[in-house]
């Protein structure tokens, strides 16, 4: 399996920066109650996007009638995602933010006002210092969801079945207690995984591992294929803050993403409701 991992390393495997180069390598999903006709179904005021940097408003994709096929895994493991399968005509995309470090009250806000359904891939070792900043995320009206990125965010390829199952059953354990639920989704750090990792998540209580096929750098995406998004693109993001993005904020990074998906005529699917 090739996976594109761009400027995520908390440790456990090289730093690449902020704008690398594609690189090969081989979550938990604790729910608010679903809004009503607001969140992933396009419920944002009409004039939030202005407040946000943005010429046009947000375009939200509905909860599909019938969720795609999404291959099985073998006994005893978990499937791998790292594109939903969607026809060439739904131009459809999905936002995932990973790791934790920054929290930024003003995100809570655009967030909360663009009505944005992020799936949240949280590391304890740096999302624990504040757990209630992504609760407030996940609690908006938007129906985001918080996932499983393991405690300490090691390469799991390098480590044992058992080390790896200490790694994501613990944060399993960490994130049902604190949030209320045991998440099913799970993402390997760097998208680094081995048939170990697919056996842990499994006995962990995960259903699905996902990956990515795009990045956000600071201006632009990154992609694993082609030069341009595709339907069912899961989009790589991270909670990150000028130090790490070369003097932009997190809001800052968030605005040129979704310019960037409006100017490829794409909408914004909650990644759950395709699961």
């Amino acid at each position: 399996m090739w996976g594109l991992w761009g400027p995520h390393a908390l440790g456990g495997a090289p730093r690449a920066g902020l704008e690398p180069s594609q690189t090969p390598s081989a979550s938990a999903s604790a729910t608010a109650p679903a809004p009503d006709s607001a969140g992933a179904q396009g419920g944002a005021s009409d004039e939030a996007y202005k407040k946000w940097g943005l010429t046009a408003p947000v375009q939200y994709a509905p909860k599909p009638a019938q969720k795609p096929q999404i291959p099985k895994a073998a006994p005893g493991k978990v499937p791998v995602i790292d594109r939903i399968p969607l026809p060439a005509e739904e131009k459809i995309v999905f936002l995932t933010f990973d790791d934790g470090a920054e929290k930024d009250p003003e995100f809570l806000k655009m967030a909360a006002d663009l009505k944005l359904p992020i799936s949240m891939f949280l590391t304890d070792s740096v999302a624990s210092s504040d757990y209630g900043h992504f609760e407030k995320l996940r609690d908006n009206g938007s129906a985001s969801t918080v996932n499983n990125h393991t405690l300490t965010h090691p390469n799991l390829r390098t480590l044992s079945f058992e080390a790896q199952k200490k790694e994501i059953c613990g944060q399993q354990d960490k994130l049902e207690k604190r949030f209320g639920q045991r998440p099913p989704l799970f993402r390997p750090p760097f998208g680094n995984y081995n048939d170990d990792t697919l056996r842990a998540a499994s006995e962990c209580g995960v259903s699905s591992v996902l990956l990515w096929r795009v990045s956000m750098q600071i201006n632009n995406f990154q992609y694993a294929q082609g030069s341009a998004l595709q339907p069912g693109d899961i989009i790589l993001a991270h909670f990150r803050g000028p130090s790490e993005l070369k003097g932009a904020t997190e809001i800052q990074m968030t605005t040129r993403m979704l310019q960037r998906i409006q100017e490829q005529g794409y909408r914004i699917g909650r990644l759950e409701d395709y699961l």
